[in-house]
């Protein structure tokens, strides 16, 4: 990609934060960073003719394409950041590269297990939490483990044979340690205690305070009221734990980064890049009547229902889904580009080659053709490219089609849901009071007669002057008002 055309595509960058892979000439990811704001930061590695640096020169200069994927915060887009550098080692990164700069929580692998924070993840049998890009977070979660789930600190060596101590340290007395050291706490009892703590920590607050609860209710029925009210407590202390939102990866590797379906999708179609963000459309009316045009977006992988949007199509008439997805795409995308928004990696949309040539002609129009698209055909499952005939045909296994299958589903379910608002709409109650001589007595003479809007609109004008203080001249521009015709066929 030219550098000016690189520019141009900067400038749509949102103002958001997020993270940016940059792509060599071969499509492979040569650097990858976070930042509070997209188009902030992007830009500032073009607004210098010279660099200090001739590493960052080079960098630069190596530049052949952007992509960028967005997160709801900055410490979203550090985690992210991290994760996708160890994934992809870019030749530029250097300090992620081995994991190194976050901290994580180590839970040793000994008979009594410690606890040690720790910027160095190794393959030890140790269970590692993290890492946490958020000091405030760590600090949390080592506070309520210290208190309510106390495990040694010390690095003494101990096993179940070997307890070199006779007396408790001051920490077991300050109720911070529960001293396995002199035999005051039994093996396992202690994993219990470890058990519950990496529950905490990898996020299974939920999970834990119900093994808790019916822990506090075997102590409540034995009588051992101290141990019921310390459960109790630490219960508390986990919901409250359990509500804030801590940027460790736990967050993200469950539902948002599962690149399987990207990396097919990028293989199956020859995309230079991973498409990050996927926009699918699809077209939803009643014959022909009330025609509504859609797109849904989603974000590795993942719906992002906040960019959404519904379109009520002005320029055609009648039975047409190509014109209708044409007006569609055409509107889509130049609002972008008016606003400089970011333009996806992959357009998806609903049927076969005809809606796909007339998509890409809309993209022609606005000069977007360097956007990759395609059309997945429902019968089939068939996918239509550009420049091609015969369709890919994936099994229905393939993670690849099951995105692209979920993409079409959500854009069918959105169009649907958009048709029926707009067509539920013209038949409200206030589309007859909107009827120039329709007061609120004749609306509600109407209705207790024939009990719907839908009802009177299959009438004729000579039906609705049966209704005493409706003339012909009323009955006609309520006839026209419901568009009859149209409901009847």
């Amino acid at each position: 990609m030219e550098r000016e055309e690189l520019l141009k595509m900067i400038r749509r960058f949102p103002d958001k934060p997020g993270v940016y892979v940059m792509h060599g000439e071969d499509g492979k990811a040569i650097y990858i960073g976070k930042a509070k704001s997209l188009k902030k930061r992007v830009s500032s590695y073009f607004r210098h003719a010279s660099f200090a640096s001739p590493r960052l020169a080079r960098l630069v200069s190596d530049i052949a394409d952007i992509s960028t994927i967005r997160t709801d915060s900055e410490a979203e887009a550090m985690v992210l950041e991290s994760r996708l550098i160890k994934l992809y080692q870019p030749f530029f990164n250097v300090e992620l590269k081995m994991g190194e700069r976050y901290p994580f929580i180590k839970v040793t692998n000994e008979d009594f297990p410690r606890t040690v924070v720790t910027r160095h993840k190794q393959d030890d049998a140790a269970v590692y939490i993290g890492p946490f890009v958020r000091a405030g977070d760590l600090r949390s979660l080592l506070r309520i483990s210290e208190r309510y789930f106390p495990l040694r600190t010390c690095s003494i060596r101990l096993s179940a044979g070997n307890l070199p101590m006779t007396r408790p340290c001051m920490r077991h007395t300050l109720g911070l340690c529960l001293a396995p050291c002199a035999g005051l706490c039994a093996e396992a009892r202690y994993r219990e205690r470890v058990a519950d703590l990496v529950m905490l920590l990898q996020g299974k607050g939920a999970d834990l305070a119900n093994r808790l609860h019916r822990r506090m209710d075997a102590a409540a029925a034995k009588m051992e009221f101290e141990e019921a009210a310390r459960l109790r407590d630490t219960i508390r202390a986990i919901w409250r734990v359990s509500r804030q939102r801590l940027a460790t990866p736990a967050m993200f590797e469950e539902n948002r980064l599962d690149w399987t379906p990207l990396s097919r999708l990028q293989e199956v179609l020859g995309l230079k890049t991973l498409p990050w963000r996927i926009d699918g459309y699809d077209i939803s009316h009643t014959a022909g009547e009330n025609t509504v045009g859609v797109v849904v977006v989603f974000e590795q992988g993942i719906a992002n229902t906040s960019l959404y949007r519904r379109f009520n199509i002005k320029t055609v008439e009648g039975i047409d889904d190509f014109r209708s997805m044409e007006e569609t795409l055409k509107r889509r995308y130049r609002r972008s580009i008016e606003r400089e928004e970011p333009t996806p990696q992959l357009i998806m949309v609903d049927g076969g080659p005809v809606q796909l040539e007339f998509a890409l002609s809309s993209l022609r129009e606005l000069g977007l053709s360097g956007i990759s698209i395609v059309s997945l055909a429902k019968r089939e499952e068939e996918i239509y490219v550009p420049h091609s005939r015969a369709p890919i045909r994936l099994s229905l296994d393939d993670p690849g089609l099951q995105l692209l299958q979920r993409v079409r589903d959500e854009a069918h379910r959105f169009a649907v849901t958009s048709h029926r608002r707009a067509r539920d709409k013209k038949f409200s109650r206030s589309a007859l009071e909107n009827i120039p001589g329709m007061g609120k007595n004749r609306v509600a003479q109407l209705l207790s007669r024939f009990g719907s809007i839908r009802a009177i609109a299959r009438l004729s004008p000579e039906e609705l002057t049966a209704v005493p203080g409706v003339g012909a001249v009323l009955a006609e521009r309520v006839s026209k008002a419901l568009d009859i015709s149209a409901v009847q066929n």
